[in-house]
């Protein structure tokens, strides 16, 4: 069933603060003044969407700041270099690459735009009942602790901003500690799960949920837990896995939550999962919403690694490939599933050809989980399918993770994975004794075209040893390899965006190795 809150999500025009897009659209140091005209529970409604607003593009840069930048995709060009190809090789100079850019700025706009609706409820909250007041707060504090959690995946350290600033004000706050702003995203996060509902009724569907609080909250204590590496990134070594795990049963045992083991119209189960006639579904705790129609509200995520002649060959036409070149999964990606295994012809396509006069043929892999042709929407930025940030099997593999690391169970560690990969059509192959990489490895194939990657092996601590072990195998030649080699610890965190350094006047110190 499609979804009605996306018109009121992303439609400009309702976008609060008394402004369009483009004002909204402030990193840190430009942030604006604070607006007050907030009077009625229809400007809070408003404000409250715009917030969510600041999601739309979020799936575009994981699939280059993670699924590019992981084992999963080889992403180097033959035509000239790309704006994503320094991403993929690991380059130093991507401190002005738009990519980082992009992911720093758009997350502290939300971060802004939260932080106003927070403000507003504080002063103006009264002409809101409780019950809405205390949704309102939930939504807007769940969406800052997620921008945050995303900053310092890719960052480290960032500015904490906690409240509506000046311009002027911001631009005296340096980089954070990775602790106190994690500080922040647990308290948000926690409040969080007390003030938002289980479920919402149709209208509202799209809305975060006390279940997404604490599926984002477990994440972060896990993210939190990861290695140190030695540098300022996401992992503090801080042994959190315990309020992970009670996190993770509390999901699991809610009963609002499963795996989709029919396949509906779907050709398999898995596939199910991602139907574009089955949204919102009881695997989803939580997605970005989108609408096709030509109006500005669809998603352009589904096009973004694949290419004109792709779409051509599946019967798409015209105005749905980027013109870029193909960005590729990896050999050794798509040589890890197992036969049976009802994920890859999901998640990719191996090789295909055109219908054209002259033919062209691509005999790469490409990644196309969210593409369905004959349900497409106007053109390549108006694709109608939701982008799912987190479900259900999610849950499952990172309570084996959490488990795996604070030395529980072995035959409940076996037993997570053997429901996901059941569903996968692997029932009759069960893995026992299943180690972290080999956790890791079955991640990799649930997750891949979902944007994880990257992410969960800087967390689980192989980042270093899975990338300098593929990087050699996936281009055995040195004279002509594209990707730096070895990777050090350096590289698990990005740069600082150069605009941000030059607008702090440089009290931003850039990141090690940049």
């Amino acid at each position: 069933m499609k979804k009605t809150i996306l018109p009121l999500l992303l439609a400009c025009g309702l976008l609060t603060l008394g402004s369009c897009e483009k004002d909204l659209n402030q990193a840190p140091i430009s942030s604006g003044s604070v607006p007050t005209f907030y009077r009625t529970a229809d400007d809070f409604t408003q404000a409250v969407n715009s917030v969510y607003s600041s999601l739309r593009d979020y799936p575009d840069r994981l699939y280059t700041m993670s699924e590019t930048r992981s084992d999963n995709i080889y992403g180097v060009s033959s035509q000239g270099i790309r704006t994503w190809e320094p991403i993929n090789n690991f380059a130093t100079t991507i401190a002005s690459n738009e990519y980082p850019d992009a992911s720093w700025s758009s997350a502290f706009t939300g971060v802004f735009r939260a932080n106003v609706v927070l403000d507003q409820l504080s002063k103006n909250g009264s002409v809101l009942t409780e019950a809405t007041r205390n949704r309102m707060e939930g939504e807007a504090r769940f969406l800052r602790a997620f921008f945050y959690l995303d900053l310092v995946r890719n960052f480290g350290k960032v500015p904490l901003i906690d409240r509506p600033l000046e311009p002027q004000e911001v631009a005296e706050i340096p980089r954070t500690p990775v602790a106190q702003v994690y500080d922040l995203i647990i308290s948000d996060l926690k409040t969080a799960v007390t003030k938002l509902p289980a479920t919402y009724p149709a209208a509202d569907l799209g809305r975060a949920t006390s279940g997404a609080a604490k599926g984002i909250l477990a994440l972060t204590y896990m993210t939190r837990s990861g290695p140190t590496y030695g540098i300022e990134g996401p992992g503090l070594g801080t042994n959190d896995y315990a309020e992970a795990l009670r996190l993770l049963d509390e999901i699991i045992s809610s009963g609002t939550y499963s795996l989709i083991t029919a396949a509906g119209t779907a050709p398999s189960a898995y596939a199910n999962v991602f139907s574009y006639t089955n949204e919102n579904n009881r695997e989803v705790l939580f997605d970005v919403q989108y609408l096709s129609g030509g109006t500005g509200l669809g998603a352009s995520y589904p096009s973004i690694l694949l290419t004109n002649n792709y779409f051509q060959s599946i019967g798409a036409g015209t105005g749905f490939g980027t013109g870029d070149e193909l960005r590729p999964a990896s050999e050794n990606l798509v040589s890890s599933f197992a036969t049976g295994d009802t994920r890859k012809a999901q998640a990719l396509q191996v090789g295909y050809t055109t219908t054209t006069t002259p033919v062209a043929v691509e005999n790469r892999t490409a990644i196309k989980k969210y593409v369905n042709g004959a349900l497409r929407g106007t053109s390549r930025t108006d694709w109608p399918i939701n982008f799912i940030v987190l479900r259900y099997a999610d849950i499952l593999l990172l309570k084996a993770e959490a488990l795996l690391k604070s030395g529980g169970s072995q035959a409940t560690v076996d037993a997570l994975v053997k429901q996901v990969r059941d569903r996968a059509g692997l029932a009759a192959s069960p893995l026992t004794g299943v180690t972290l990489p080999q956790l890791m490895e079955e991640r990799r194939r649930e997750f891949v075209g979902e944007g994880l990657r990257w992410h969960d092996l800087v967390r689980s601590g192989l980042a270093l040893t899975v990338m300098n072990a593929w990087i050699p195998a996936q281009e055995p030649n040195p004279q002509t390899r594209r990707m730096r080699f070895p990777l050090n610890a350096n590289d698990l965190i990005y740069p600082v965006p150069q605009d941000e350094l030059a607008a702090s006047s440089y009290r931003y110190e850039q990141n090690p190795g940049y």
